[in-house]
């Protein structure tokens, strides 16, 4: 197929563009580089850097590149920005995206693969999490990506759109050969963070909470490789034929790591100590956050190639310790 991959210079999008090609389809990028790199886009895939809400232009390339699907992955995503600059959340990942909704429509193309997130499901009450839990996001960025949700459902039923929404937990690692990873501006992912302490790049890092009721004390995530995330919205694809489908998959291992346990893994993998302060709890942060991918199994067949931590901090350290300075603009 034909797929436009919005946000494809951006961190998820880009190794996606990379497992849409070992699959046999045929990616064409869409990303104005403002997160995005790129670098991290090969030279022989057709790139456009427009403005999501653009609609003359986006038309233009639907109509050109013959677009059988879009896979959506070009929202804002720094959570604490969200809640002191809201605006810029809702403009982007609500309005940008209805302008990009609107535009398909018109032009029949009606197969979408959205980047949703588990910061839809808030805080949870009792784990792991399903998709049939309730959805009370603490936070612009989890509403906007829950609004879009909402819209799609609607979408669907009135114009017979298909999709597949796919709740990320923590999305990690990077490339296995090494030539593209994470690269954010500013960082706030743990595991790029943890490296960075290890070869001085930073002072220390800071563990927000050690008294969680988790059995060491800190909190629990779901890390999950961004070749499987990757692998899992392509799996999707022969879902999508019958108009008016509507999906909802949460994407994890199943498998929580605590942040004491990603800074040794770091340590194990590099072989540096990792040099970290320990302070009081952040607040909105839940003990603990990890999924329940029986859906995703059952229904697409994807299982995780990387189901423990070890390895996705080893691919991430792959490409960190090649590429020391991330992309260059």
């Amino acid at each position: 197929m034909n797929v436009l991959v919005v946000g494809g210079a951006g961190y998820i999008g880009s190794h996606c563009v990379r497992q849409l090609i070992a699959a046999g389809h045929r990616p064409v990028v869409l990303d104005n580089l403002v997160f995005g790199y790129r670098a991290a886009v090969a030279a022989d895939v057709p790139f456009y850097s427009v403005n999501l809400g653009n609609e003359s232009e986006v038309g233009k390339i639907l109509k050109k590149e013959k677009i059988d699907l879009v896979m959506h992955f070009a929202a804002y995503a720094y959570v604490g920005e969200s809640v002191t600059d809201p605006l810029k959340y809702y403009f982007n990942n609500v309005a940008a995206t209805l302008h990009l909704l609107r535009c398909m429509m018109g032009c029949g193309v009606k197969k979408f693969v959205f980047s949703s997130t588990c910061a839809t499901y808030g805080i949870p009450e009792k784990m792991p999490l399903v998709e049939t839990m309730p959805q009370a996001p603490i936070n612009p960025y989890g509403q906007t990506k829950l609004d879009i949700e909402n819209a799609l459902k609607s979408f669907a039923h009135a114009y017979g759109l298909s999709f597949a929404a796919f709740r990320y937990f923590n999305a990690a690692g990077a490339a296995e050969d090494g030539t593209i990873g994470e690269c954010h501006n500013p960082e706030t992912h743990l595991i790029p963070l943890v490296i960075d302490a290890a070869v001085g790049k930073r002072e220390n890092v800071q563990v927000f909470g050690t008294d969680y009721p988790t059995p060491d004390g800190t909190c629990l995530r779901d890390y999950v490789h961004v070749d499987d995330l990757s692998r899992a919205h392509i799996a999707v694809f022969d879902k999508l034929d019958q108009p008016g489908t509507a999906l909802f998959y949460n994407l994890g291992t199943g498998t929580p790591t605590s942040v004491l346990e990603v800074i040794h893994a770091v340590e194990k993998v590099t072989g540096k100590k990792v040099p970290y302060i320990t302070g009081p709890r952040r607040a909105g942060d839940p003990p603990a956050l990890y999924a329940d991918s029986t859906k995703a199994k059952t229904e697409l067949n994807w299982e995780p190639h990387f189901k423990t931590i070890e390895p996705i901090v080893a691919s991430a350290w792959k490409w960190h310790s090649q590429n020391p300075d991330g992309f260059k603009k």
